[in-house]
């Protein structure tokens, strides 16, 4: 998949079949309206394209309003979103700056300019509820009727829904917000997890719990950024870390702005691995490119008085997180048994 910054740029491809959307968490509504995407490219002999927006819409006008708290939460990482649409067998991904320009181009200039002195589109699909242009004035209706005067074929997709349940990005950020983190795995079409690489941080879990159950080097953690001011999930969960060695490894997480350690505001996923594999060494997770999936939420974020008292909550994470494990595991196995 290619991934280009704009509309300008040589290496384009001069026509395409186009979809247009956030694709925030690209869920199975998202996935179905790209399956239709791609088959209608391949039909067309065409590349599939997918323009997306960075930042988030709602984020500009939040922030020019001067209410940034009305923001969305956030559901994926950039990095996250692009994975998933390469997952799907999109052919290019064109991220579009969403700024002034942007928000004040008419529907007209944004047909003409975007669509197809910029893009080429041959074939444009949208969803029922797709609004374009200044003061969203652009529709449906409009994009058809300019689709049969300057050539390209406009088609929409309507809900798709899961159990008589319309699935949306809406309804990805209130299961999260929920802790239901199963009604988001099926939502999603899988279980929600965070990737990106491991950074450094202050190194503090290491000195809490040393040489109780958080061992010698007490409760490690793997650190990775959350690069948005808000995030649809937070609290403490049980997860399951894929990419620091060939097999997934079992842990416990914060995911939230650490109000016991700092009052900075940034959100970060802290991961302590229930059993550190040996073979990485003392730093061997840093600097790998980890994903983090969100099992099970245990509890919400909370302050605590002091170290002390954070200490022994970790401890019982970690105590809850086992057992969670332990149970699963033999539920996996009694499954089993019954399928033979």
């Amino acid at each position: 998949m290619r991934i280009f910054r704009g509309i300008h740029h040589p290496d384009l491809a001069p026509a395409c079949a186009l979809t247009i959307g956030n694709f925030d968490g690209v869920h199975r509504g998202h996935q179905a309206m790209l399956a239709l995407l791609i088959n209608e490219a391949r039909h067309r002999g065409l590349p599939s394209c997918v323009m997306t927006f960075e930042p988030h819409p709602r984020d500009f006008f939040a922030l020019k309003a001067g209410t940034p708290e009305k923001a969305p939460a956030r559901i994926a990482t950039l990095r996250d979103k692009l994975q998933e649409l390469e997952r799907c067998g999109v052919d290019q991904v064109v991220l579009m700056r969403f700024d002034g320009r942007l928000a004040g181009q008419s529907p007209q200039a944004f047909i003409d300019d975007v669509l197809v002195g910029g893009l080429g589109a041959r074939y444009v699909l949208v969803g029922d509820d797709f609004r374009f242009g200044a003061k969203r004035a652009g529709d449906y209706a409009m994009l058809d009727a300019a689709g049969d005067v300057a050539g390209f074929d406009v088609a929409r997709m309507m809900s798709y829904e899961v159990h008589g349940l319309r699935v949306s990005s809406s309804a990805t950020r209130e299961a999260l917000a929920r802790g239901d983190m199963a009604r988001t795995a099926e939502l999603l079409g899988r279980p929600y997890s965070i990737s990106g690489h491991v950074t450094h941080g202050r190194k503090l879990g290491r000195g809490l719990g040393a040489s109780t159950e958080g061992g010698d080097d007490g409760f490690r953690t793997l650190n990775l950024r959350f690069p948005f001011s808000r995030s649809a999930a937070a609290g403490i969960y049980i997860v399951r870390v894929h990419g620091l060695t060939d097999q997934a490894i079992d842990g416990v997480a914060s995911l939230g702005v650490r109000p016991t350690i700092e009052d900075a505001g940034r959100i970060l996923l802290e991961t302590h691995c229930l059993d550190w594999p040996a073979e990485l060494g003392r730093e061997g997770g840093y600097g790998k490119l980890v994903r983090v999936e969100l099992l099970h939420k245990l509890r919400d974020e909370a302050r605590y008085d002091g170290l002390d008292a954070l200490t022994a909550a970790i401890r019982q994470d970690v105590v809850n997180a086992r057992a969670w494990f332990d149970t699963h595991a033999a539920d996996r196995r009694q499954t089993t048994r019954d399928r033979i």
